[in-house]
């Protein structure tokens, strides 16, 4: 089975100047974990949930901070109150970072006359969740290990 038989059609993609929040708030919309990402007709990239989350690190407890005894039974909710204020300001600024700025790339790209097989063994060996399908480098569809599940069981049939 080939992939253009799987693959979704005319993804859901974003610009690469676009704001993270609009990435977050399309993934959302349409329920999908993951958006190609052009610079005009161009495939520059994949953004996905992870690469969203990743921007809400804020690191392990601050080692920044050392009260001295008998103070030390405080020290922790202190450091994670400074923590606390990292994150709220992470979330305050990520909504406007450029996609450019958070994606993966290059984009890891299937041709769509590949065989589905290629699609399962590719995504396993990147350890990535979805393909952008290109025919000629031009984006024409993505396809998920949810469609590979989907034409392995219809092909069974």
């Amino acid at each position: 089975m080939r992939i253009h038989e799987i693959m979704t059609r005319n993804p859901v993609t974003i610009g690469a100047g676009a704001p993270v929040s609009e990435a977050a708030a399309l993934l959302r919309r349409h329920k999908i974990g993951g958006l190609p990402v052009m610079d005009g007709e161009k495939l520059v990239g994949m953004i996905t949930e992870s690469d969203i989350l990743r921007l809400l690190e804020t690191g392990k407890i601050s080692d920044d901070l050392w009260l001295p005894s008998p103070l030390e039974v405080i020290e922790v909710p202190i450091r994670e109150i400074f923590n606390w204020e990292k994150t709220k300001h992470a979330l305050s600024d990520i909504g406007t970072i450029e996609v450019r700025k958070v994606m993966s790339h290059p984009a890891v790209t299937i041709e769509e006359d590949e065989e589905i097989e290629d699609a399962a063994a590719l995504l396993l060996s990147r350890k990535i969740t979805r393909l952008p399908v290109v025919r000629n480098g031009t984006l024409v569809g993505i396809v998920a290990r949810a469609d590979i599940v989907r034409g392995v069981a219809g092909s069974g049939q």
